[in-house]
């Protein structure tokens, strides 16, 4: 097989690029947009922040969104384990994915009636499944080449570089949303709903072109010529199950995702209201440098320590960044403006890491699970840990979106208008389960063996098999 060079690690990069550009408007601007924590200079309300048992119809919504879309995970997944495509296994999907991806990133802020209406709740649940089911469509036949492309360890620590690279500068493209189409809405006059989706519709067009990049130059079968995976999505996705090294990767996964999902959706609340600034994006650049200094660092200290160790105090890290957060505003010796500096290099450390490192050991537990049994299930590796992230970003969303309204109370603007308000009680609260969120996560990673793991793969002609690995290898 044709050895990958550093011109396709980069070409495959930017497909990353393309779609976290997608996720990122979703994730990070779609409550903003639709449970604004203020109502001032013409921003309305499309869907109620009325509770139903504490839970809000946007935080239902969207987890619901996340559930479907996670159980459609191995569904794709094993068709695309089974594809015999001449194109290859995944880049079928993606070239078909990538369209309506991004069309329907543009469509969940267009809701159709002005105002709060039954209409724009079912619009927005309706695109928001179809959103996240052409996402999977997408991300899990990409991220399954990741292994294909990286045969070797190095291989494999410089494209899991090069994509956590590329999905900070996309997320942070899609954090600038908001701040593009105020500035044009500003410098136009134009209405603030037309500008919104006018940068919405821009960025979503960049994003296809990104995404399509890839899909159209990597020539999957030049780096894997396999034979498909003959079997029942579910029952593939039960084997992966097995995996006792993977169970406890994606235990640990699945909180980590509810914390920092926490965080992500917060974060314009977290700058604006506890810390009384408007400058989110100055902050937001400041973080994404601090994690850029910080990859190459990572990539080098995981050969030396391991991924494990590094992920261990990767963990630590966040849970004490999302502590000094929750104190946001409180601490009068420090200016509100420097403490948000404070906070984005304490965040900026650890999401180096976890950006880089889960998506390795990934892939060397989809190795290490081909040596022993025989059967390589690359992508279904990938979409079972999508399936799994995908439920805590489902949770967190419940949880931040219920919290958010704590506080929440009507006030009036300087022409006596009634607008809404929120005392940040809520957003202090996110934080702090956010914290205790990864400090969970911290303590189950200690039980994940990566010395077997790597035994399995740097010695993969006569591994000494165990018990539990001769379960596996059966089914």
């Amino acid at each position: 097989m044709k050895q990958v060079s550093g011109k396709i690690k980069w070409v495959f990069a930017v497909g990353q690029l393309g779609w976290s550009i997608l996720a990122g408007i979703v994730s990070n601007l779609l409550v903003n947009f639709y449970l604004p924590d203020s109502t001032d200079n013409g921003v309305i309300t499309f869907v109620t922040s009325a509770t139903f048992i504490g839970l809000t119809v946007i935080g239902l919504i969207t987890a619901c969104g996340r559930i479907v879309d996670a159980v459609t995970d191995p569904w794709i997944a094993g068709m695309s384990d089974n594809c015999d495509s001449k194109n290859g296994k995944r880049i079928p999907f993606m070239r078909v994915a990538a369209v309506p991806f991004a069309a329907l990133t543009v469509l969940i802020f267009c809701c159709p009636v002005r105002g709060e209406s039954p209409v724009n709740i079912v619009w927005l649940a309706v695109t928001m499944v179809l959103f996240y089911i052409f996402m999977t469509a997408y991300c899990t036949p990409y991220n399954a080449l990741i292994p294909v492309l990286g045969r070797s360890q190095k291989d494999r620590m410089d494209i899991s570089t090069y994509i956590s690279l590329t999905y900070i500068v996309g997320t942070g493209i899609a954090f600038s949303g908001k701040m593009v189409w105020e500035a044009l809405r500003n410098a136009t006059g134009w209405e603030y709903y037309f500008c919104a989706r006018l940068v919405l519709v821009i960025l979503a067009l960049i994003a296809l072109v990104c995404m399509l990049l890839p899909a159209f130059v990597i020539k999957e079968k030049e780096y894997d010529n396999t034979p498909p995976v003959k079997e029942n999505a579910f029952r593939s996705l039960s084997k992966t199950f097995k995996n006792k090294h993977f169970r406890v990767f994606v235990l640990s996964d699945i909180i980590y995702w509810i914390g920092i999902t926490i965080f992500n959706t917060g974060f314009i609340f977290y700058v604006e209201n506890l810390l009384a600034l408007n400058n989110y994006m100055v902050l937001f650049i400041f973080m994404t440098f601090v994690t850029f200094v910080c990859y190459p660092i990572v990539n080098v200290l995981s050969r030396r320590f391991g991924k494990k160790k590094l992920l261990t105090v990767g963990f630590a890290l966040f849970g004490f960044a999302f502590f000094v957060s929750s104190f946001a505003g409180k601490v009068s010796f420090i200016p509100n403006l420097a403490y948000g500096f404070i906070i984005c290099v304490l965040v900026g450390v650890p999401l180096s890491i976890l950006g880089v490192i889960p998506q390795a050991i990934v892939a060397d537990i989809a190795e290490s699970d081909c040596v022993l049994t025989g059967e390589n299930r690359d992508a279904m590796f990938y979409a079972a840990r999508t399936f799994a992230f995908k439920l805590g970003q489902s949770i967190a969303m419940i949880v931040f979106t219920s919290l958010a309204v704590i506080g929440q109370y009507t006030g009036t603007d300087d022409a006596g208008a009634e607008v809404i308000r929120n005392n940040g009680t809520g957003y202090r609260l996110s934080l702090v389960i956010a914290m205790v969120l990864c400090i969970i996560a911290m303590i189950v990673i200690f039980f994940y063996d990566e010395k077997r793991v790597m035994e399995v793969i740097e010695k993969p002609a006569e591994p000494e098999v165990t018990a539990q690995e001769k379960e596996e290898r059966n089914g």
